[in-house]
């Protein structure tokens, strides 16, 4: 089933608006030192905007590898997107993965801080690719 531009761009819109929210959480995860919950939502965080950027561009998104594959092959090879953005979900897929599902990898505030800003950035950059804001 295809979508129309408006039904799309709906999807985008609200996959961004989970972006913002899930950021949100994280940062208060974050103040109330819960690192394993804030690493899971810096990571959904990043994988809105990431879902958004691609249903944008008519991309059918329907896994969590196939939006890390689709990304780096449409966006960060072709240039739209720098290896830094794609190092940086890469990077922040393996911390959740860590913290949800090893029970000897401890998330602390010195390995989650680094990669605050620049989620933060790519955000906004996919925000500003797909036209909804800054």
């Amino acid at each position: 089933m295809s979508l129309t531009n408006e039904e799309r761009q709906i999807i985008v819109n609200l996959e961004l608006e989970k972006a913002q929210t899930t950021f949100e959480a994280m940062e208060l995860c974050a103040r109330e030192k819960a690192f394993e919950s804030a690493a899971n939502r810096i990571y959904y965080a990043a994988f809105h905007a990431v879902s958004a950027l691609l249903i944008h561009n008519g991309f059918n998104v329907k896994s969590h590898r196939g939006v890390m594959a689709l990304f780096g092959e449409h966006f960060i090879r072709t240039g739209f997107f720098t290896k830094a953005d794609g190092a940086l979900f890469s990077d922040l897929v393996i911390m959740r993965d860590n913290a949800d599902y090893n029970c000897f990898y401890e998330i602390t505030e010195e390995k989650l801080t680094p990669y605050i800003e620049p989620t933060r950035q790519l955000i906004a950059k996919i925000k500003r690719y797909v036209g909804t804001e800054q």
